[in-house]
């Protein structure tokens, strides 16, 4: 029986990967920050797929509650196998109208989170010789737009390198890439996204599943979506002068 940590994981992706990881025979640990979501969301996967969901509330920009998620994850003796951190959020406002606090949140939910909760889980997952850790990141890393899309180049990087490192160990790192995906992100970010083109939208479920299998085939890399394999393409092939200007024509 193998057991599943997912961060974020009471709406938008985070739920749908946890629904299909249960669908798919494994336990579940859900971290986040909704103590009573969590436990709506435990109650429903455990109903419907018949496995076992522990929660576990916890705000992960918080060191001593991120140290308890790490703590959880290095018990040998409730192994986890599969790590997905998937936790984040978005700053509506340009660079110098942020708040200094808002954006150090930010990088510390998505560079430092992911950091930590993979160094914990990995000694295990080696010792074991097997584990999967599946980082959400984004296409907006592939692009220069801000804090925001500088994290996630982040995220993906460090994922693409815990994979050429541990994968011929057993311990597979996927980052998953997404581009827009019909969440509560936007919305929690106070974004409009009311003008955007319906083909530019992806289905969470979808996109969860692309990475879930993706993880476990052992590739770095998860671009759900035509739309967005098209754009990973084009930003691989173009010089980063004229990414620049394709973004700067955009801002």
């Amino acid at each position: 029986m193998t057991t599943a940590l997912i961060t974020g994981a009471t709406s938008g992706i985070g739920l749908s990967i946890a629904r299909q990881l249960a669908g798919r025979g494994h336990d579940l640990v859900l971290v986040s920050r909704d103590a009573e979501r969590l436990q709506l969301v435990a109650a429903e996967i455990t109903l419907q797929f018949g496995r076992s969901c522990e929660v576990l509330p916890a705000d992960l920009a918080d060191l001593d509650q991120s140290r308890a998620v790490e703590a959880r994850l290095a018990d040998e003796g409730r192994p986890i196998e599969w790590l997905v951190a998937n936790a984040g959020f978005g700053i509506k406002q340009p660079f110098d109208a942020s708040t200094v606090e808002g954006e150090q949140a930010m990088i510390d939910i998505l560079i430092s989170s992911p950091m930590r909760l993979a160094h914990a889980a990995l000694p295990g997952m080696l010792a074991r010789g097997s584990g999967r850790i599946l980082i959400v990141s984004s296409v907006a890393s592939f692009a220069p737009m801000g804090t925001y899309s500088a994290a996630k180049a982040w995220a993906t990087c460090f994922a693409e390198s815990l994979q050429l490192k541990y994968g011929p160990d057993g311990v597979h790192t996927t980052a998953l890439c997404p581009g827009f995906t019909r969440t509560e992100f936007h919305e929690r970010a106070d974004i409009d996204m009311t003008g955007l083109p319906e083909f530019l939208w992806l289905d969470a479920d979808a996109v969860a599943a692309a990475g879930i299998d993706a993880c476990e085939a052992g590739k770095a890399l998860s671009v759900p979506g035509l739309v967005y394999k098209g754009v990973y393409r084009l930003t691989e092939l173009v010089p980063r002068s004229v990414k620049r200007a394709i973004v700067g024509r955009m801002q």
